[in-house]
């Protein structure tokens, strides 16, 4: 939960109680506690005048009302003369009756209560207290603060940030928020939804740079009491940081050149894959870099890029005699360059259900880093190369990778609604595309039943859970493949990869990956398994820097084990 000291002990709390006091004040919560009453309660009665919020204001009775858990917003709002209290254009409701929903939904998310201990309605004013206990005038003043309020609910993209209702939901469950806290992540208002409200109430240049430490896991989106799709405002506010200033000349050279060029793009992975060759171990992995490389190697061991891509090797097709159906496998980078040996077992196993694998050699990035940093058209563009390339294979679309999924079957859609030779076969592409594990299980047969099984435990990847749905397919074809699933606590809880996330904020991704280290070797299992490239690229390298021996495989390795090579 999130509150004001939290991060201070209760020998803290007692050193400051007693500096403001001038008096030595033990350590002892009870004590600290009737400390603050009597030194509160003299200010309470003294005041001339009260400043308040609000967490709700009803249009049609002019009534505030004030959710708390302490008593002194109430001694704040009842024993001075002068009420003043400050509410935000979003506190406004039209009636008393929309009160309710917000009441149910606010302690629940907020601090997992059902009711707060004081839930104060105020209806104009009422009289004043004074110090001898009688009844004295009062006055109320409602200021209605806009401070941008009015330009965020008039935004067609971001209004639905209108909905908040503060109650810190998001942030409860934000795994970055749990590493840095809101002194680093945020400015005024923290978290995700804290980048948009500074945006708009604070400025467009408080948000920036803030914004990259949302590693867009969707996990707020799952629990935001008001639904709103925090994720996607954050993408969309770094396309307008990027349309308003521009990017680094380096990462713009890279997003905007290179990663449009595919010939270029191949060759620069080529040339990483000679150059990587001093410090590439027995093992196929990166254990230290030099300079100021160095910190990437930190707590982790990173992949090879492959000698040979997928694109460049036999077994990325296959055609069974007298197919069932057949499919244009989407690897996507990480396949492609890092793990083709993943690409070559998706291809092993679909060929044994009787499925025809073709790779669609027009492929490239599917554009989801481009979208993530901002870089919106460049990432229409690839689009654009994607459908033409998938369109010309006639099949369905499957891929390996859940964020190449999301981007093809989500992003594409959106990123090309308006151009009218692209909205439709974006449309009718991303129909067609499927994830691994709903195909197979969709595809099932006896074959690929392991005679050895195992226990394993399965990682969700946050764009496959989240942003796909896609949760009891791995674990029912893993089912019926033999093995026993034993589950970790937090199964969905992010790995820390996030694509360029690990690279750029090292520190947070190394912690987020020891979290989960931690909670796949708990399991029990002896193996764990991924559908996503990116999350075993993660995964695996915590569990190489650690030493600890145990596999982690892409849930199409697995199934490939069991088949005759």
């Amino acid at each position: 939960m999130v509150m004001p000291a939290i991060h201070l002990t209760k020998e803290q709390v007692a050193g400051i109680f007693s500096r403001e006091a001038g008096e030595e004040i033990p350590a002892e919560i009870p004590a600290l506690v009737k400390v603050a009453r009597r030194l509160l309660r003299q200010k309470f009665l003294a005041a001339g005048m009260g400043i308040s919020g609000a967490n709700i204001a009803v249009a049609s009775t002019g009534t505030i009302v004030i959710v708390s858990n302490e008593g002194n917003a109430r001694l704040t709002t009842t024993l001075p003369p002068v009420h003043v209290a400050v509410v935000g254009l979003e506190k406004i409701v039209p009636r008393l009756e929309d009160v309710a929903p917000i009441l149910e939904a606010l302690p629940r998310s907020a601090t997992a209560q059902h009711i707060t201990s004081y839930v104060t309605m105020i209806t104009g004013p009422t009289p004043a207290i004074d110090v001898q206990g009688r009844e004295a005038p009062k006055e109320l003043h409602i200021v209605l603060l806009d401070n941008g309020r009015t330009a965020l609910y008039n935004d067609p993209v971001f209004r639905e940030a209108w909905q908040c209702i503060r109650c810190a939901s998001c942030l409860n469950v934000c795994p970055v928020f749990e590493k840095v806290g809101g002194h680093v992540f945020g400015h005024v208002y923290t978290g995700g939804i804290g980048l948009i409200l500074t945006a708009f109430l604070h400025g467009l240049a408080n948000a920036e740079g803030v914004e990259g430490l949302c590693i867009g896991c969707g996990r707020c989106r799952e629990f935001c009491p008001a639904g709103i799709d925090i994720p996607r405002l954050v993408l969309e506010l770094r396309r307008r940081l990027v349309e308003e200033r521009g990017l680094p000349w380096l990462q713009k050279v890279l997003l905007e050149r290179v990663m449009l060029n595919r010939g270029l793009f191949h060759t620069l992975i080529r040339a990483a894959a000679v150059a990587q060759k001093p410090y590439r171990g027995r093992d196929g992995l990166i254990r230290h870099l030099p300079l100021w490389f160095a910190g990437l190697t930190e707590g982790r061991a990173l992949p090879a890029v492959a000698d040979v891509p997928l694109r460049r090797r036999p077994g990325r097709e296959g055609k069974p005699a007298n197919p069932r159906t057949r499919v244009a496998l989407f690897a996507g980078c990480l396949v492609d360059f890092v793990y083709p040996e993943l690409g070559e077992a998706a291809r092993k196993v679909l060929n044994a259900l009787g499925v025809e694998v073709v790779f669609p050699p027009g492929q490239t990035c599917c554009g989801y880093p481009l979208r993530y940093a901002g870089v919106t058209d460049t990432a229409a563009l690839l689009a654009r190369q994607n459908i033409a390339a998938l369109e010309a294979a006639d099949a369905v679309v499957l891929t390996p990778c859940p964020t190449c999924a999301v981007a093809l079957k989500h992003e594409y859609p959106e990123l090309l609604a308006s151009d009218p030779a692209f909205a439709a076969r974006a449309r009718a592409l991303a129909a067609s595309v499927v994830d691994f594990s709903s195909f197979v299980l969709a595809h099932w047969t006896d074959g690929l039943t392991s005679t050895r099984g195992g226990v394993v435990t399965f990682h969700d990847s946050c764009h496959l859970r989240r942003s796909l749905g896609v949760f009891e397919e791995p674990r029912v074809l893993l089912a019926r493949a033999g093995y026993t699933l034993k589950e970790m606590a937090l199964p969905d809880r992010c790995c820390g990869f996030g694509g360029s996330y690990a690279f750029k904020f090292p520190a947070v991704s190394r912690s987020l990956l020891y979290d989960k280290i931690a909670d796949i070797t708990g399991s029990g299992a002896t193996v764990v398994v991924t559908d996503c490239p990116g999350c075993l690229l993660q995964i695996r390298s915590g569990l190489a820097a650690q030493n600890l021996g145990m596999p982690a495989k892409h849930t199409a390795e697995l199934l490939a084990d069991n088949l005759p090579s």
